[in-house]
């Protein structure tokens, strides 16, 4: 999973959305709609960014449903040291931005 995370974060153009989509997901589970509105993307931007993390394992959808929550896989947890190392070594900005920043 780590050479995955690598080419996930660092080795792609939108690696730092990525990261940022899995530390919300981190705090709580949300649906691409809430995940577009904290990212300050088009939904459809979302979606793409999301099934790319859902094709590597990264995440899974809780539902097949409109509006069905994302998660934290099981392999990602085991490989969370991983991700950390990565966004640090890689100086990807994955931090949240406050949800009253209108500054996007």
């Amino acid at each position: 999973m780590e050479k995955a995370l690598w080419y996930l974060l660092a080795g792609t153009r939108g690696g730092a959305n990525r990261a940022r989509i899995i530390r919300l997901l981190d705090e709580r589970p949300r649906n691409a709609n809430q995940l577009a509105e904290r990212l300050g993307v088009d939904y459809n931007t979302a979606r793409h960014h999301l099934d790319i993390l859902v094709d590597h394992d990264v995440v899974e959808p809780g539902g097949e449903d409109y509006g069905e929550l994302y998660f934290l896989t099981d392999r990602f947890e085991a490989n969370r040291d991983a991700f950390a190392r990565i966004v640090e070594k890689a100086e990807i900005d994955a931090e949240t931005e406050d949800e009253t920043d209108d500054t996007n």
